[in-house]
């Protein structure tokens, strides 16, 4: 067999290999890996090229030392989550290099570290001045984390005393033209709420709109596919005929929320009159 087709072979193999590892260590951000996932992490990717290129090595020998390696780096991680002695030994523990506004030089010494990168890690921050920072933690990933005095820190609707309303993560419910319609029935809207929504902001119908989104205050963001399109006339009667079924929808999910008896049955009550009110008005509404 000719050597370029053996290396081909050879590098899909271990390809294949280092991704099917890659899912069974887990998923960690970079600036979340400890130096020891550092060093792991090449050594695999060494072992993995060698295997994929150096012909004179049997393939079998550098998965061999592939799957040894990660064998070991799940039994360290795993040492790691169950013992917090184990876990200081393989990934050391936080350094506090400022305390009380106060540079630590001997735990920067500690860490190797000169006054120049903490300055630098102190602007990766947008902190500038030392008289602004209280504490300043080395973690264990190299990054710093930075407290300023109370009287930096930014100002909170709770500092005030102001209530806000919580807001959960946003929902996509249309992408690419295609409506999500099992995650819009779990949010609580409807299809015809929907689209007098998307309508306000220029689509005709779903396949205008290249991305939507939901938030929890039931506020749509819509892009279109072409921005540039002129906003059509929209139609007041289905908006109508929407917004109707989005305040019948509002009720039920009001009842499906109190634990309040007599509210559940006023909500669902209320729901119904609504509902046997569209039904009478929606062969009007129509265009």
């Amino acid at each position: 067999m000719p050597d370029y087709i053996l290396i081909v072979i050879r590098s899909i193999s271990a390809f294949l290999f280092i991704l099917l590892l890659a899912r069974i260590l887990g998923k960690k951000q970079i600036a979340q890996l400890t130096f020891f996932d550092y060093i792991t992490g090449i050594s695999i990717g060494n072992m993995a090229a060698s295997a994929a290129i150096d012909t004179n090595m049997q393939l079998i020998d550098g998965i061999i030392g592939i799957f040894i390696f990660s064998i070991l780096s799940m039994v360290i991680a795993f040492g790691a989550v169950k013992s917090l002695k184990f876990r200081q030994i393989v990934e050391g523990s936080p350094i506090i290099v400022m305390r009380n506004g106060k540079v630590l030089e001997k735990n920067l010494a500690k860490v190797r570290m000169t006054f120049d990168d903490l300055m630098l890690g102190l602007r990766e921050k947008s902190t500038y001045k030392l008289s602004d920072v209280e504490t300043v933690t080395l973690e264990t990933n190299g990054e710093l984390s930075v407290m300023k005095k109370s009287e930096y820190q930014p100002l909170t609707p709770k500092d005030i005393g102001m209530m806000v309303e919580p807001e959960h993560t946003p929902s996509l419910i249309i992408i690419d033209g295609k409506l999500l319609r099992k995650r819009l029935n779990y949010l609580g809207y409807t299809e015809e709420w929907l689209l007098g929504e998307v309508m306000k902001q220029g689509a005709e119908n779903f396949n205008d709109i290249f991305l939507a989104q939901i938030d929890s205050k039931g506020k749509v963001y819509v892009d279109l596919y072409d921005d540039k399109e002129k906003a059509p006339q929209m139609k007041q009667k289905p908006l109508l005929a929407a917004q109707l079924r989005k305040m019948q929808a509002d009720l039920e999910g009001f009842a499906i929320q109190t634990n309040d008896q007599n509210a559940k049955q006023m909500y669902y009550n209320q729901s119904k009159e609504l509902q046997d009110l569209i039904d009478n008005i929606n062969p009007f509404l129509k265009e």
